[in-house]
Parts: C-alpha cells; sequence; structure tokens
C-alpha cells in the first residue's frame, strides 16, 4: 500500500474516532488546516478524509462555509435504528445455515464478557462487548453487502450508542436480551431470537429519544 494511502486511513480513522466518541460535537467545524496541524500532515490527506467521512454520513459539507460534523436528529435515529432491525432480522434468518461450532464458541464467549462487564459496571467494556455481538450477528448473514453496510450504518450510530444504557434498568435489561438472542440462536430457535432482538433495539432507539428530549429540554431552561 503507497504511504500516502496509509495515512490517509490514519488521518480518516482518527477523525472518525473522535466524532464517534464525542470529541467532535455536532455542529463542529472541521478545519482542514487546523486538523493537518494537529495531527501533523498536509491537507491533502485530511481533505481527503473528509469527503470520505462525508460519504459515511459522519459530516456535511456546506458550500462556501466548510465541513461540519453531522447533528442526528430523531428522525435520523429512527432511519437509522428502522434499517438496523431489517439487517440484523436477515442476518439472524440466515444465521442457522452460517453457524459453526468455532462460532457457537465465539458467541458464548462474548456472552460471558459481558456478564463481566455487566458485573462490573463497566460500561466502556459493555459497549465495546455489545458492539461485537452484533457484528458476529450480521456477519452470520454471509452476505458481504449487508456487513459493509452495517459498518457505515453502525458508524453513524456509535457517538449515541452509549445513552440508551445510562439508565442502570435499561443496562440490567440490555444484557437479558442479549443472552435470550445468543441462547435462542444457539438452540435454532429463529423467530424468537428475531423477535427478541427486534425489541431490544426498539427499546434502545426509544431510550435514545427519551435522552435527546431529556437533553434539548433542559438546554432550553
Amino acid at each position: 500500500m503507497p504511504i500516502q494511502a496509509t495515512i490517509k486511513q490514519q488521518v480518516y480513522q482518527i477523525i472518525k474516532d473522535k466524532i464517534s466518541n464525542g470529541i467532535y460535537k455536532p455542529g463542529e467545524w472541521l478545519q482542514e488546516n487546523e486538523l493537518a496541524s494537529e495531527m501533523n500532515v498536509s491537507r491533502s490527506p485530511v481533505r481527503e478524509a473528509l469527503r470520505h467521512l462525508a460519504s459515511d454520513g459522519l459530516v456535511i459539507s456546506v458550500p462556501n462555509k466548510g465541513v461540519f460534523v453531522k447533528e442526528i436528529s430523531a428522525k435520523d435515529i429512527q432511519n437509522i435504528y428502522d434499517f438496523r432491525v431489517m439487517l440484523e432480522s436477515y442476518a439472524i434468518q440466515r444465521s442457522a445455515e452460517n453457524m459453526t461450532d468455532e462460532i457457537r464458541q465465539a458467541f458464548l464467549n462474548c456472552v460471558s464478557g459481558l456478564k463481566d462487564a455487566h458485573q462490573a459496571n463497566d460500561l466502556q467494556s459493555y459497549i465495546e462487548l455489545d458492539t461485537k455481538l452484533h457484528n458476529m450477528i450480521i456477519a452470520l448473514s454471509g452476505n458481504p453487502l449487508v456487513e459493509s453496510t452495517y459498518e457505515k450504518l453502525y458508524s453513524m450510530c456509535k457517538r449515541f450508542r452509549s445513552y440508551s444504557l445510562n439508565d442502570p434498568q435499561r443496562f440490567d435489561e440490555s444484557l437479558d436480551e442479549h443472552l435470550s438472542i445468543v441462547q435462542n440462536m444457539l438452540n435454532g430457535n429463529i423467530l424468537e431470537a428475531d423477535r427478541i432482538n427486534r425489541r431490544h433495539l426498539e427499546l434502545a432507539r426509544d431510550k435514545i429519544f427519551d435522552y435527546m428530549t431529556g437533553k434539548i429540554t433542559s438546554e432550553k431552561a
């Protein structure tokens, strides 16, 4: 791989991670000069990275003004979670034909990690394992197009994933739902696994709505 391509990918990943982790806030102006200086690179890889992020839906380019971190609306969240339900439902329905002993063990290991993170009240580790689990479900679709589409979609929602788990009750419910999803998938109860996963995503979406509504209300007060 050419050195410049490697730099471009690194710059892209750094900016993407900072958006996903909330370091670059919604609506923040991402200036090429400042980013290039911050990362000690030329403006060219920064410009290319910003174009890539725009295609990912993480930033928007406003003519004659600049590039800004995309602000997420309630409608955006609704669309994202509707699409997640579609893709994960498809993957769960295909899971039986693509399940192997190795994948089965990987799911059990992931569930064990979720239990440990939950018991330790380690939200960050829990979210990382949550992400891994849903990516494993998507991989069972056996469809590279579904996987690549889901990766882009997940990048859009990663920055508000923790909102749904800040409520201790929801944190507890999330663990139970993950355990039930995996148990039913491994037992071949595909319809039940799909039903629980759909409800799981709907509840996560609703908690994010609640968080955003509360945040907007407090900011106006």
